[in-house]
């Protein structure tokens, strides 16, 4: 199995400032649009050195979208920035009516997205914002897993033309891939390559799923494990080729089960490539006030059930392998 190293534990919403920082030297037609918290968003330096192209709206998430969608129409490239429910919940109607629909040049950046949230509790984590941005058409979806990977696909985003949304955490998590690791927009990274089994995962749950993978290989077994940083558009020929050596999968996401990364890759082999599947996501179910790491535990996602998400989808495998033998 590869190795990836934690080289230190780092928020990814950091990545993002900096990124935005980085973006607005290189460029002067990146703007920012700020929804009163400058400070949770990381967005405070660029704002110090580019007051001029910095927007602080106010509580008033509606209003920032139309903006931005509006200054688009003069060539600048605006970032927006609030917590993941702010983002996309509240303001669904005026991202579909004026960013999406029209296909505006707007970069929705959201922070404190799932239950890493934490103590803020069930009303501010939303585990539905990849579903309701992912059905929006011209809409891209992206989930980066660390701090090195924030940056990139916060650069990335900004020479991409069309809506993004892009989406991180608030807790410090580890920060392992390489920091100097191109991004590529839909393009799904292999972290591993195994035969028994491929882990798609997304987010947070990339780390745990090479714990995962390392766990598997003690038992004897070996996992493609598959970053699935861009869940819109999904890379179909990365996870039918993968499955297609491995003949089941498992998804891991910090998101609902329905509408998330695992939804998307299910409609994908319904369609092209039928195999056993299961999915590590929240199931049904709204969030809660703790500790992150202790939510995460509470409902399973972790490296522990997305070992017992394998060995049930290998098993299943083997089940039909049976039952079709004859």
């Amino acid at each position: 199995m590869h190795q990836y190293i934690n080289t230190g534990s780092k928020d990814t919403r950091s990545g993002f400032g900096e990124a935005l920082l980085e973006l607005g030297k290189q460029n002067p037609d990146i703007v920012a649009l700020c929804a009163d918290l400058t400070g949770s968003m990381k967005m405070d330096a660029f704002a110090k050195a580019f007051p001029d192209r910095f927007f602080q709206t106010g509580i008033a998430e509606a209003n920032m979208m139309g903006v931005a969608a509006g200054l688009t129409i003069g060539g600048k490239i605006p970032f927006t920035g609030t917590f993941a429910n702010f983002s996309t919940g509240r303001v669904y109607d005026q991202i579909r009516q004026s960013i999406a629909y029209s296909n505006k040049n707007v970069k929705i950046c959201a922070s404190h997205a799932g239950i890493t949230l934490g103590e803020d509790g069930a009303t501010h984590q939303i585990l539905e914002d990849i579903g309701l941005m992912k059905m929006l058409p011209n809409m891209t979806v992206i989930n980066p897993c660390d701090f090195n990977q924030t940056k990139a696909a916060t650069l990335s985003a900004a020479s991409y033309k069309g809506p993004v949304y892009l989406c991180f955490g608030r807790p410090k998590v580890p920060n392992f891939t390489p920091a100097d690791e191109a991004f590529e927009i839909g393009k799904a990274l292999i972290l591993n390559k195994g035969m028994d089994v491929t882990i798609f995962a997304t987010g947070h749950l990339v780390w745990h799923a090479l714990e995962a993978g390392k766990i598997l290989e003690d038992q004897g077994f070996t996992a493609d494990i598959i970053n699935i940083h861009t869940i819109k558009p999904l890379n179909n020929s990365a996870v039918i080729n993968s499955l297609k050596k491995t003949g089941c999968a498992v998804t891991a996401e910090e998101h609902m089960m329905n509408g998330g990364m695992g939804d998307s890759i299910a409609q994908l082999l319904v369609r092209e490539y039928p195999v056993p599947m299961e999915m590590v996501a929240i199931n049904d179910t709204f969030g809660e006030s703790g500790k992150p790491e202790e939510l995460m535990k509470k409902f399973g996602l972790d490296a522990e059930h997305i070992v017992l998400a394998a060995l049930q989808s290998m098993a299943r495998k083997e089940q039909f392998a049976a039952k079709y033998a004859h």
